[in-house]
Formats: C-alpha cells, sequence, structure tokens
C-alpha cells in the first residue's frame, strides 16, 4: 500500500508549513502519540570544550570571537559529570563540544571507555566534522549515536554562513555516520538570514532521505559578538511549525525540544512537548563554572541551577504535559512505522 507521506516533494512540505499553527499541532501530536508513545526521553549534556576552529558566521564558538574565555574539561571531570547524570537518572550522556582537534582521537576514545566501563548508559558524540578513522574508532569504543547538524540544506546558504565548510562535505561525513553504524542526528536552524519556507521543506525533506534517527530543530538566536549578530532571529511560533511537519514527515525520530526553544520563550520546551510532536528533552550536566561560557548562542536558560534541580524542574514540566519520562536509554525507534496519509492525520 502507498503512503502519502512517503512521496512528498518540496512544494507540498512547504505548503504543510502554511497551515494553520493549531491544525498542525494536533496532527504532530497524533503521529507522536501513535509512533512514539508518551515517554520523554532524557538527554544529559556535558559541553566539555568551547574551542572551535570553525569560523561559523552565526556561532558564538566561532575561532574570530576574542571575546569569549575558553574552556577544556580534563577527562576526570567528563567521566565524574557523566556518573553524577547517570545516578540521577539519565540514561543517555551527550558529549558536546566545538570543533576542538585537542581532543585526539585517542583521548575522545578513553573517554568513552571510562564512561562505559563504569555505568551502563547510551553515548551521544556531537564533536563536529572529523575524519572517517576518528567516527569509526569511536563507535568501536563504544559510542552509539552522533550528533551533526546539517544547519541548512541549501548549499548556497550555507557555503556563505560557513566560511571554508561546504554543504557536500558535511553530507558525506553523515553518510559515514551511517554506513559506520551509528544513529544519527541530523537538525536544522530556524530563522537564518536569507531563509526561506522552501529551504525549511528541504531540510525536512533532506532528514527524511538520510533516514535519520534524530533530528535537533531550533530557532536562530542572533550572538552580539558575531557578524549577524544584528540579524532577526527564529520565531517561535515558525519554529513550532517547522518541529511538527517534521513530526508529521519524518514520524518515528527523536524530537528534541530544544533548550533554544525555551530561551526565546518560557514555555517553550512545554510548547514543543504538546503542539509540536517533541519527544526528548536535554538537561545541562556541565559544571557550571563552564556552563556560561558555552555561548553559541545569548540568553540560554538554566546556567545557574543545580543539576539536580534542573531535572527536578525539567520532570515537573514534562509532567504537566500529561507525559512521563523514559526508564531506557531511548534508542532509534527505527521499524515501527505504519502506513499514514494526509486525509488519516486526526480525521481529516
Amino acid at each position: 500500500m502507498n503512503c502519502e507521506l512517503d512521496n512528498l516533494n518540496t512544494a507540498q512540505v512547504e505548503e504543510l508549513l502554511k497551515v494553520e499553527e493549531n491544525e498542525l499541532a494536533l496532527w504532530a501530536d497524533e503521529v507522536r502519540s501513535r509512533y512514539c508513545g508518551d515517554e520523554v526521553h532524557l538527554r544529559g549534556v556535558i559541553e566539555f570544550s568551547n574551542y572551535c576552529i570553525r569560523d561559523c558566521l552565526y556561532c558564538g564558538l566561532r575561532r574570530s570571537n576574542k571575546k569569549l574565555t575558553r574552556y577544556r574539561m580534563t577527562t576526570e571531570e567528563i567521566v565524574e559529570r557523566a556518573l553524577m547524570g547517570f545516578q540521577a537518572g539519565v540514561k543517555t550522556i551527550v558529549l558536546q563540544s566545538g570543533d576542538d582537534l585537542e581532543y585526539r582521537e585517542e583521548d575522545i576514545s578513553r573517554i568513552i571507555h571510562l564512561i562505559k566501563a563504569k555505568v551502563d548508559v547510551a553515548i551521544t558524540l556531537s564533536v563536529g566534522e572529523r575524519d572517517y578513522r576518528e567516527y569509526s574508532a569511536w563507535k568501536k569504543a563504544g559510542a552509539d549515536r552522533y550528533l551533526l547538524k546539517h544547519e541548512t540544506a541549501n548549499p548556497v546558504l550555507y557555503s556563505g554562513l560557513h566560511p571554508g565548510q561546504t554543504l557536500s562535505h558535511r553530507l558525506k561525513i553523515l553518510g559515514w555516520l551511517k554506513e559506520i553504524g551509528y544513529q544519527v542526528g541530523a537538525g536544522n536552524l530556524v530563522g537564518l538570514p536569507g531563509q526561506t519556507l522552501r529551504d525549511l521543506a528541504d531540510d525536512i525533506l533532506f532528514m527524511k532521505e538520510l533516514d535519520v534517527e534524530m533530528a535537533g530543530i531550533g530557532p536562530y538566536i542572533p550572538h552580539p559578538d558575531t557578524p549577524l549578530g544584528r540579524e532577526r532571529g527564529g520565531s517561535l511560533n515558525m519554529t513550532l511549525k517547522v518541529l511538527a511537519v517534521a513530526r508529521i514527515v519524518l514520524r518515528d525520530v527523536h524530537l528534541p525540544a530544544t533548550t533554544a526553544v525555551g530561551s526565546i520563550h518560557p514555555e517553550g520546551r512545554e510548547k514543543a512537548l504538546l503542539k509540536a510532536g517533541a519527544n526528548v528533552v536535554m538537561p545541562n550536566i556541565t559544571p557550571k563554572q563552564y556552563r556560561p561560557l558555552y555561548q553559541i548562542y545569548p540568553g540560554k536558560i538554566c546556567l545557574d541551577e543545580d543539576f539536580e534541580n534542573c531535572l527536578g524542574c525539567l520532570a515537573k514540566r514534562i509532567e504537566s504535559c500529561g507525559r512521563k519520562i523514559a526508564k531506557d536509554k531511548g534508542h532509534s525507534l527505527k521499524g515501527n512505522i505504519q502506513c499514514l496519509s494526509l486525509d488519516n492525520l486526526c480525521g481529516r
């Protein structure tokens, strides 16, 4: 039986993005319930370095930002925070940094080994563009997932925002990650300068074609110490619509209610859970002295709270949405696919 949503083109996804927000919310929540259930998965993030060799025009970690105090966490600090997250009930640890080549292949492999030897968690890496050998070594060391956002599927826009980088190379790396056997996450920013509705539709279809397990979608938030610091940021309304359409089209992916969406609206994460089909939240396990320095964007929430308090707050927010925290590692839901069409969503 042919599934209508398996064969959407860019123009059709673009039309979905024009659907009224409340109607999209109903669709997305129905799809989320059908394919992902009511559980919300926790991904504990450790932002272990804010050094970066890249010079992306929108990112506060860019190497040309001389106003930023830089830091690197030690192996011992990273492992300690991972253990603390596990003891608090977090079953996935995300090791995230800028593109910091001071952490060599063997350094990251050792961190993975040490964490896996002590606690039974899934490990997601998000350390940027490396070579095939390094990705392969980290998978063998025990890494389960890799998050590498594509940011935009428009190659001209991508090159303009990422000096010295190309979209084709990033897509090549995402292909490597799939080949090596990672559960792969991509994702895009909503509201980038020069971005069109068609670009956003292409972002969603790109992630469908890549068959990602995770889709990290959040608003562009201008950073004052970047070349794009005076640009307008992405709106909550459009971010929620892109999230909702991503849930409808991608169906069984893990879709975070990002910290960024919570940073532009005090109830942003609740709205993403209730109105856009999100099923993941990402508490910050980074030590408090480093959190304000991981400045991809300004105005980030939860910088001063102890991790335990942050986790308690998130639990209450999740419960207020009629949802519950998952107890497992939240591995890929791929294979839980049913035939779905536009007409049978919410009785249409």
